[in-house]
């Protein structure tokens, strides 16, 4: 996507996504090891029956720690999978060591047999994010549409899972935008709502 005035989100996705991809192995692999440590602490505060992680790509933070942690801590683990373009997402059990596919864009997920579940806590992409829980993804609005349709059957929370560098002063906030619960960074856990 190109960025233009017509469309600031894409400019603030722009730099962000360009400054996380500068960042060190090192901080990448300390950060890993905090969200699973922090996200399975998040997990015992809000105990939900399903959570649902996103699968690394390219320079995402790695959450396969994350999941790892939340399997053996006996939580259901999930992966989200792109069901269409303008479709919410939909999410199929899946705990490391499960064969996967390549889904759409390359994005790991599971094989096509594995149950369909709804999660009740998402552990969410993002390319920027402000201090009053709003983000900005990645342009196509699968998390804004999944979590609209969630949170109309059930109570629902969304961890955004970001590194400190994609931090900004204020998203462009829209109505259909979904809020998050919480963000985790390398450096701090922000809560937007109480647990």
């Amino acid at each position: 996507m190109t960025p233009n005035k017509a469309d600031p989100k894409a400019l603030l996705r722009r730099d962000a996504l360009a400054g996380r991809g500068k960042l060190e192995p090192a901080a990448r692999a300390a950060f890993s090891r905090r969200l699973a440590d922090e996200g399975l602490r998040l997990a015992r505060v809000w105990r939900p029956r399903i959570v649902s992680v996103f699968y690394p790509l390219r320079d995402e933070p790695d959450t396969l720690l994350l999941l790892t942690a939340l399997a053996d801590g006996g939580f259901a683990t999930a992966l989200p999978v792109v069901v269409g373009r303008g479709s919410a997402l939909a999410f199929r059990l899946w705990r490391p060591g499960e064969p996967t596919r390549a889904g759409a864009m390359s994005i790991r997920e599971p094989v096509e047999d594995a149950p369909i579940v709804e999660p009740d806590l998402l552990f969410v992409p993002l390319a920027c994010f402000d201090r009053r829980g709003h983000r900005i993804g990645y342009g196509a609005g699968y998390y804004d549409r999944t979590l609209t349709h969630l949170r109309a059957m059930k109570p629902v929370h969304a961890i955004g899972v970001a590194y400190g560098i994609c931090e900004i002063a204020a998203v462009p906030y829209e109505t259909h935008d979904q809020t998050l619960d919480a963000l985790v960074t390398e450096q701090e856990t922000i809560l937007f709502s109480e647990p």
